[in-house]
């Protein structure tokens, strides 16, 4: 049999370095909300997301290509921008066949930072395609690590508990020795079934945040599993579905 592939969780960008990135599928966790905006609006038919990791570089890209310059900087949509990170901006009638360049507080900048440290191949992982991620981790039989967004380098509940969620889905086909991946798997098995009320009793500080700009829709709807079951696969500076790539 052959040795089965490690699999680690970085529970924030500020920890990523410790984390040997070169032979590693690297899963970018932002639940509220780029990831789970990035899943929506490949899902309903965006032909690629370009994520950029600055509002001058988003609007730049964007008029280059004529695509929909989208994003946000602290929970709201960014000066200079045309819409925002909620995944309901994104529906099929409007996304459909177009480009999508994305800027996120959190996110975008991750996702350029593993690229950075040598990530050979990232994804982008959030509830609305937690089943599609998780099969494809199995299929890829490669290290894996989990690199959650975080809130400004601040560890933060609902990226911790999408990775236990993967985890808990896949945790046999992996060898895991990380103490961040079975805090995470057992931080998500308290949770159960309802994510939300979890968010709410808990009172997480990005809950506590898109509740009070009146987003609970978009916190629900983030952390609803398989809504949009596509894998956003990074290839040649864009997010592509896996089976285009």
């Amino acid at each position: 049999m052959s040795q089965q592939p490690q699999l680690f969780t970085s529970l924030s960008p500020a920890l990523l370095h410790l984390y040997d990135l070169s032979n590693s599928i690297v899963v970018i966790i932002d639940v509220l909300r780029a990831t789970s905006t990035i899943a929506t609006a490949l899902y309903n038919g965006a032909s690629a997301v370009i994520p950029v990791d600055s509002v001058p570089l988003c609007i730049k890209t964007g008029r280059q290509i004529g695509g929909i310059t989208a994003g946000e900087r602290d929970g709201k949509v960014a000066d200079g921008l045309s819409y925002g990170n909620s995944p309901f901006e994104y529906p099929r009638h409007f996304i459909e066949g177009k480009t999508l360049v994305l800027t996120t507080t959190n996110g975008t900048r991750l996702l350029h930072m593993a690229l950075a440290n040598g990530a050979p191949a990232v994804i982008t992982g959030s509830f609305p395609n937690l089943s599609a991620v998780c099969e494809f981790l199995l299929r890829q039989h490669r290290n894996v690590v989990l690199g959650c967004a975080a809130w400004k380098d601040r560890v933060n509940l609902e990226d911790t508990l999408f990775a236990g969620a993967v985890i808990s889905r896949i945790r046999d086909a992996f060898s895991i020795n990380c103490d961040s991946s079975q805090m995470a798997e057992a931080l998500y098995l308290s949770a159960g079934d309802d994510l939300y009320g979890y968010m709410k009793r808990h009172n997480a500080s990005h809950y506590h945040r898109l509740s009070g700009y009146g987003l609970e829709k978009d916190i629900r709807y983030c952390l609803t599993p398989d809504s949009a079951p596509v894998v956003p696969v990074f290839d040649g500076g864009k997010l592509l579905p896996a089976q285009n790539v």
